[in-house]
C-alpha cells in the first residue's frame, strides 16, 4: 500500500518520478520552519517583498558562481538559499492573501505541462531547437490570450538583467519569431557597420554620441555571438575571471620583489602577465 499522500493513478507524470513520502514531510517541515520563523523572529517578521529582493539576486549569482566553481557542496546550499527565497516570498503574499505557495507551484506546474505538448501531450520531436521554438510560441499564445492589448515578444524579458544577458535574451526572443539576420555573415556585416559608427563617433562626435555608438556597437556583437552560439554573459565572465587571476598574479609577483602595479613599469608589468598567460 502505498504512504504517498495521493494517488498516482490519478497523476499525469509517471510513478518512478513521484517523491517519496520522507522527502516530502521534509519539504512540509522547511515550509512550517520558515514560517514560524516569521511569527517569532523578529527580523523575519518586519521584512517585505520590497525590502529582501535585492538578496534573492544576490543568491541566483552565488548559484551561478557554485556552478562555475564546480563545488556540488556549495551549488546545493546556495539552491537552498534561493528555494528560501521562493518560500519567503510566498509566506509574505500568503499572508497578505494575494496567493499562496500552492498557487506558485500549480500555477509553474500547469505551465509546464502545457508548454512540453511532446512529453505531456500528443506532439512528438527530438530536436531541441524545435523544442525552444514550440516553448516561445505557446508562451506568446498564452500572452495572446490574457492581454487586453497586443502583447509584445519581448515583454517576458526582465528589464532588470544584466544589460548584455538582457540584450541577448531581446534578441532569442525577436529571433523566435522571425526577426533576425538570415546569416553570420550579415550579422558580422552588421557588427563592421556600427564599429564604423563607432570609431567616426569617436573622432567627431559628443559624449552622447560615443555612448550611443558604442551601445549599438556591444549589441551588435551581442547578436553575432549568438548566431555563433556565444552566451556572451557566460563569455565576459569568464574572460573576467581570467583577467583577475593574470592581474593577481601580476600583483603577486611584483610583491614578491617588494614592487606593485603602481610602481612597476608597464613592460615589467606586461612581461608578469605573459607570464600568467603561459601558466594558463
Amino acid at each position: 500500500m502505498s504512504t504517498l499522500p495521493f494517488d498516482l493513478s490519478d497523476k499525469i507524470y509517471e510513478a518512478q518520478f513521484a517523491e517519496s513520502a520522507e522527502r516530502l514531510e521534509a519539504y512540509a517541515d522547511f515550509v512550517a520552519i520558515v514560517k514560524q520563523l516569521r511569527r517569532d523572529c523578529p527580523w523575519d517578521r518586519e521584512q517585505t517583498h520590497e525590502s529582501v529582493k535585492h538578496l534573492l539576486i544576490e543568491e541566483a549569482y552565488e548559484v551561478v558562481d557554485a556552478i562555475e566553481a564546480e563545488d556540488w557542496d556549495e551549488l546545493a546550499e546556495e539552491l537552498g538559499d534561493v528555494f528560501l527565497h521562493v518560500l519567503f516570498h510566498s509566506v509574505i503574499a500568503q499572508e497578505d492573501d494575494r496567493f499562496t505557495l500552492a498557487d506558485v507551484i500549480e500555477a509553474e506546474t500547469d505551465k509546464l505541462v502545457r508548454r512540453h505538448p511532446h512529453v505531456f501531450g500528443d506532439e512528438t520531436t527530438d530536436d531541441p531547437d524545435a523544442v525552444a521554438a514550440s516553448w516561445e510560441e505557446i508562451k506568446q499564445q498564452e500572452k495572446d490570450g490574457e492581454a487586453d492589448e497586443s502583447p509584445s515578444v519581448l515583454d517576458g524579458v526582465p528589464t532588470q538583467l544584466p544589460a548584455l544577458l538582457r540584450a541577448y535574451r531581446m534578441q532569442q526572443k525577436a529571433a523566435g519569431v522571425g526577426f533576425d539576420f538570415p546569416d553570420r555573415d550579415q550579422a558580422w556585416a552588421k557588427v563592421e557597420e556600427e564599429l564604423a559608427e563607432f570609431r567616426s563617433a569617436t573622432a567627431h562626435g559628443g559624449a552622447e554620441d560615443r555612448e550611443e555608438e558604442f551601445g549599438d556597437l556591444l549589441f551588435a556583437l551581442t547578436n553575432y555571438a549568438r548566431q555563433a552560439d556565444i552566451n556572451p554573459e557566460n563569455a565576459l565572465r569568464a574572460t573576467n575571471d581570467k583577467f583577475t587571476r593574470r592581474f593577481q598574479h601580476v600583483e603577486a609577483r611584483l610583491d614578491e620583489s617588494g614592487s606593485s602595479v603602481e610602481e612597476a613599469d608597464l613592460s615589467t608589468a606586461d612581461q608578469l602577465w605573459d607570464e600568467a598567460k603561459e601558466d594558463e
